[in-house]
């Protein structure tokens, strides 16, 4: 039924007050244009820590965001006060594109992915060569998580006066990994973070490892006192006036070239599910043309595989082969094995 007749002007349209008082809801949200550019270096239940320029500013997700959470090395658009004072707070609006992803998830079977680090340019796998022994397969998953979300990785083995390293580095020899070689005396006395840092300047390193391999003692040595007061707000996070490692922390190296170490917690696992084992192939690019004829979905590790048959050919070296599917095959035993 016609409510209003055929002339109906404003007045006669009836129009319901705002109770609340205030503005109508709109879906346009603002384009935040003059919005600064800003480093996110740790995350504390909700509170963000981000570098602004020369300043530490402490910012909190704007809602529009929505689900769509901001992790340790995102680049970041804030809004709001960034002078860095005491008790006051920021907001970032925008959390720009990704050139890199470590994701994990808790075990095998948790559909829930955790990011762990945007944006880094490699990650370095630390691994004690003996007390603790070396775990291959948590190495093995670190790999895979790395190959996966774009970052090349580095191996970091420490403890060398305890065991030889021959054994663990001719496993992933076929895989062509730059690594670093240190022992206790070296880790103490600051060698080995001589020899780590050549591999990290310029470039924002993740650093993943399981507690008792001397990962923070490592990172510690890396950044000094000096330069972490560049995030004193972070090091405070815990109430105990230092960062001890319960969530990652970004961290700004003291070299000419710059660059960043992020510091993870300890892992006692390294879940892969949600790794696309397709994905992984791209890590192989000597291997990647022999795909051609594999069969559709072919997981690159059963009977009708086309690799077995380009690798007898001699278009790629048998231990690259292995290596691969070692990798791939890593979701199906535990880390312990």
């Amino acid at each position: 039924m016609r409510r209003y007749g055929k002339h109906t002007d404003e007045d006669d349209i009836r129009s319901r007050p705002n109770r609340k008082g205030n503005r109508p809801r709109t879906h346009i949200r603002p384009k935040h244009e003059d919005a600064a550019e800003g480093l996110v270096l740790t995350v504390d239940r909700g509170r963000l820590t981000c570098l602004v320029e020369d300043r530490v500013v402490m910012a909190m997700k704007a809602r529009e965001l929505g689900r769509k959470a901001a992790v340790v090395g995102d680049r970041v658009a804030l809004v709001g006060d960034l002078s860095g004072k005491k008790d006051t707070l920021a907001r970032i609006v925008r959390i720009e594109e990704r050139t890199s992803v470590l994701r994990r998830t808790a075990d095998d079977d948790d559909p829930y992915e955790r990011v762990v680090v945007a944006n880094a340019d490699q990650l370095a796998v630390v691994t004690a060569l003996a007390d603790p022994e070396p775990r291959p397969r948590l190495i093995d998953r670190c790999l895979v998580a790395a190959f996966d979300g774009g970052l090349t990785p580095l191996l970091v083995l420490t403890k060398s006066d305890l065991a030889p390293p021959d054994e663990l580095l001719c496993l992933y020899g076929a895989l062509d990994i730059p690594y670093v070689v240190t022992s206790r005396e070296e880790l103490e006395n600051g060698a080995a973070a001589d020899l780590v840092r050549e591999h990290l300047d310029g470039k924002i390193t993740a650093f993943v490892g399981h507690s008792g391999v001397g990962k923070t003692t490592l990172v510690n040595t890396l950044v000094p006192e000096d330069r972490r007061r560049v995030t004193g707000h972070v090091n405070a996070v815990t109430g105990r006036g230092r960062h001890t490692t319960t969530s990652a922390l970004a961290l700004p190296l003291s070299s000419a070239e710059g660059g960043w170490v992020v510091d993870t917690p300890g892992v006692r696992s390294f879940g892969l599910a949600h790794i696309d084992p397709s994905r992984v192939i791209n890590a192989f690019p000597d291997l990647v043309p022999g795909t051609e004829g594999c069969p559709r979905a072919c997981s690159h590790d059963e009977p009708d595989c086309a690799l077995d048959a380009w690798v007898a050919e001699g278009h790629a070296d048998p231990a690259r082969l292995y290596s691969l599917r070692r990798l791939l095959s890593t979701r199906e035993r535990k880390e312990g094995d």
